[in-house]
């Protein structure tokens, strides 16, 4: 099982190369990233941009643009159209955020005409390496699902699975994340948190394990687990952390961010190719890793 950003990465060089369709691309942080994943051998690129400012910054960062394809638009929501439509069309295997803001961008990649619209709900799930825990941490949904319902619950848990999945876990444990470990009838979530485990004890969620409500302490950890006369395949084990809402997992992101030496990556999915949203805030670190993650989940397709 993999189980650091180092094994992910190694993985992502034993496959077939990826492409990665930039849209904007002439952001500094962003180019250095995909040369340092072209020297790796983690992902190929195409730039869509403006060509002018691409150079400019290729040259004062020493990034060789000979072997990238440079795609000329100005206009910032053209260029991420035009991006998303490399995807769509299967010039690109990916599509990643440039120097254009976040909702431009998600308005070419739902875009009905040439967007990636999959049919299903779109969901961002984090990736951590967290110091003195054996295993990478997928978090889910921290940037895009504000108060998810019990279905979006089941697509967000799907579409976590699938991350996992291909980042090498076979069968993920998932665990919907409470204040409480016990279902509380005045706390929907641990009602949420309940019918996921039934639905995935019947069948009617695959590929992975889900037991919950559990609180964060008896996911993470089985010394808290056992204090607590907690057992089950994931109490203590948990692979997948799904958060009840946008607040709890944005704030749980960025404190592991800001406040530990973890590693991070993530990415957007539940479309028809997978999505690169980094922010600008995000470390040259973490937008290799995203990349790495996408690609690994673009050779699933």
């Amino acid at each position: 099982m993999v189980k650091s950003f180092e094994e992910v990465l190694k993985k992502v060089k034993s496959l077939d190369i990826k492409k990665v369709a930039v849209a904007v691309a002439q952001d500094e942080p962003v180019l250095q990233a995909l040369m340092q994943c072209k020297k790796e051998g983690i992902a190929e690129a195409i730039l869509v941009g403006n060509e002018n400012e691409i150079r400019k910054i290729a040259e004062e960062i020493g990034m060789d643009l000979s072997g990238y394809e440079i795609i000329h638009e100005e206009n910032g929501p053209k260029a991420a159209l035009k991006a998303v439509e490399l995807v769509s069309s299967g010039k690109a295997d990916m599509v990643m955020k440039g120097l254009i803001d976040t909702a431009n961008f998600l308005r070419a990649v739902l875009n009905k005409e040439i967007g990636l619209r999959a049919g299903k709900l779109m969901s961002h799930v984090g990736v951590f390496e967290i110091p003195n825990v054996d295993r990478l941490i997928f978090m889910t949904d921290a940037a895009f699902n504000m108060y998810p319902d019990l279905k979006a619950k089941i697509d967000i848990v799907n579409n976590s699975v699938a991350v996992a999945k291909a980042v090498g876990i076979e069968c993920p444990k998932v665990a919907p994340i409470c204040a409480v470990e016990v279902v509380n009838p005045d706390m929907p979530s641990t009602l949420d948190a309940a019918m996921l485990s039934k639905m995935n004890e019947r069948g009617q969620i695959k590929g992975c394990i889900i037991d919950g409500p559990l609180a964060l302490d008896n996911a993470l950890s089985e010394e808290a687990a056992a204090h607590k006369n907690i057992s089950g395949p994931v109490a203590g084990k948990a692979d997948i952390m799904v958060l009840p809402n946008i607040d709890a997992a944005n704030v749980m992101y960025k404190t592991l961010t800001y406040t530990s030496n973890s590693k991070n990556g993530g990415l957007l999915v539940g479309t028809k190719a997978p999505v690169i949203v980094t922010s600008r805030a995000d470390s040259f670190e973490t937008k290799v890793n995203s990349i790495a993650l996408a690609a690994l989940v673009a050779s699933c397709k």
